[in-house]
């Protein structure tokens, strides 16, 4: 099915952004705080206004409005236009308060007091104390899969509770000084106490409010006028569905729709300067990398991963697989994150070192198995140019193609070596998620309890600066013998038209400036 006022817009698939292929997206001017209204440099003075269509890849006719549903991109898109937060990540990925004006914890981190701001839902009723806990308590219900589930797992929901109208008392099963990262967790959205039915007549406390709903081909939504950070300066924001690139460019070009997400390099470089129409290119969006499983040959030996950290041409690795559209990494997740050990020498390819590591591992004609699959852009270009990489230190490597539909899961507890992404998250959740002996998605097989306690000592530490100082020793260890050959970072690409004003392509995705539709205008 196609909507008829959008011919060539087909449903073909669409794209999860779930486990390793996590959020990315687009970054429309935010606030660096409330009040903000979001120009920027060249789009002059907001005019008030007018429609905007967005073309987005969807998820066919099983669509839902429901918020705590919300997993690909298109979904929480809209569900950020119609709901909020109690906080949401800013540029660093440090959180950043919303529906939240504070948070303050106890001296054992292990009580937070929040403090609400005012604000309204679409129905004129205020956002209470009572909603948050109602909406947190829906999330971590055992029965279903909501998205922020895990992420709210630090919460002893029975023993919170509100203490006043818009205060709440969160009781922690442990001490954590990075609580303000749960409420930013992606999909814990606030929603009226005992709302169900998201599909009707979702109300929220959002920039927009709910007109119509058609799943799989657009949703409309209009300007909430009482939006506690400032009416947004559109009229109306309609999403479209359009799973292929080459619709979504298409239809910007013919002026069907203002705004087209997800582009790729080729199509960026074929309109950028052009004047037709712009490319906004969201730097450090998706981390690229290789995964060396440390706990089997070869990598089980330090000495043949660092050997490999200095096989990787950082530089034609970017510019062969992602075609220039992002910037070297140095074996590190989060570069330019809060925490981000940016101290560190950048290191570049050693061939000469990268053999003599190998000789002294006793792998000097080593054979190794690299995974891949296009299950992600530039994976098996990536995968084509490391081989011919490292058949120069004398390694061969024979590139396997997986399939797009089992991937993630084969390569989680399979193979030696496999091409490797991730959005952005704040570096302690990529730790905890990746990185301790328990961790569910620990694709580098990296357990180590000291480093485990590293981390517990980091979630403990009040004091930010001592915190940060334990997370820069954590990242030090992982750059001399971790699992992450964490070769770059790519853009995201979006396209608008020349109209669109107010885009912000200074923040990476999944930031508190991604989807802020209610911060532009059309000029």
């Amino acid at each position: 099915m196609h909507d008829e006022r959008f011919p060539g817009l087909r449903r073909r698939g669409f794209l999860a952004a779930t486990g390793a292929a996590t959020l990315g997206a687009l970054a429309l001017t935010g606030c660096g705080g409330p009040g903000n209204k979001g120009q920027d440099d060249k789009g002059g003075t907001p005019k008030r206004g007018g429609r905007l269509r967005a073309a987005f890849a969807g998820g066919g006719a099983g669509e839902t409005l429901d918020p705590h549903l919300s997993n690909l991109f298109v979904d929480v898109a809209r569900a950020k236009a119609l709901f909020d937060q109690l906080a949401d990540y800013g540029a660093d990925l440090s959180a950043r308060p919303r529906l939240a004006a504070k948070w303050e914890p106890n001296k054992t981190l292990d009580r937070w007091r929040v403090t609400l701001r005012e604000a309204t839902f679409h129905d004129g009723k205020p956002v209470t104390a009572q909603d948050v806990l109602y909406s947190y308590r829906r999330i971590s219900d055992p029965k279903k899969a909501f998205r922020a589930k895990a992420s709210l797992e630090p919460i002893d929901l029975d023993a919170s509770r509100a203490t006043g109208r818009r205060s709440i008392e969160f009781v922690l099963r442990r001490p954590t000084a990075e609580f303000p990262n749960v409420l930013a967790a992606f999909g814990a959205y606030i929603v009226p106490e005992h709302a169900n039915d998201f599909d009707n007549k979702p109300i929220g406390s959002g920039p927009f409010r709910f007109v119509s709903f058609a799943p799989g081909r657009s949703a409309v939504f209009r300007r909430y006028d009482h939006y506690w950070d400032g009416a947004p300066h559109l009229d109306e924001l309609e999403f479209v569905v359009a799973n292929e690139e080459s619709a979504r460019v298409n239809a910007l070009l013919g002026g069907q729709v203002e705004y087209a997400h997800e582009l790729n390099p080729t199509t960026a470089r074929a309109h950028e300067g052009k004047g037709q129409i712009e490319i906004v290119r969201l730097r450090n969006s998706a981390m690229q990398a290789f995964c060396m499983k440390t706990d089997r040959p070869p990598f089980d030996d330090k000495r043949v991963r660092q050997a490999f950290f200095l096989i990787a041409d950082r530089k034609e690795l970017v510019d062969g697989a992602l075609s220039g559209a992002g910037e070297i990494g140095n074996d590190l997740f989060g570069k330019g994150y809060e925490y981000y050990a940016d101290g560190l020498p950048q290191r570049h390819q050693d061939l000469d070192k990268a053999r003599a590591l190998l000789k002294q591992a006793g792998a000097e004609k080593l054979k190794v198995t690299l995974d891949t699959s296009a299950v992600a852009a530039g994976f098996t270009e990536a995968a084509g140019i490391f081989r011919d990489q490292a058949a120069k230190a004398g390694v061969t490597l024979d590139v396997k193609m997986g399939s797009k539909d089992s991937y993630w899961s084969d390569t989680l507890n399979n193979g030696t070596l496999s091409c490797y992404r991730s959005g952005a998250m704040p570096i302690d959740a990529h730790i905890s998620q990746r990185l301790l002996t328990d961790s569910a998605t620990n694709a580098t097989k990296w357990k180590h309890k000291d480093f485990d306690a590293l981390y517990q000592q980091a979630q403990s530490t009040r004091d930010k600066a001592d915190r940060a100082a334990v997370y820069a020793r954590m990242q030090r260890r992982l750059y001399t013998e971790g699992g992450f050959l964490i070769w770059g970072f790519a853009d995201w690409i979006l396209g608008t038209a020349r109209n669109v004003k107010g885009v912000d392509a200074k923040a990476p995705a999944n930031t508190m400036d991604w989807a802020r539709f209610d911060k532009v205008w059309l000029a």
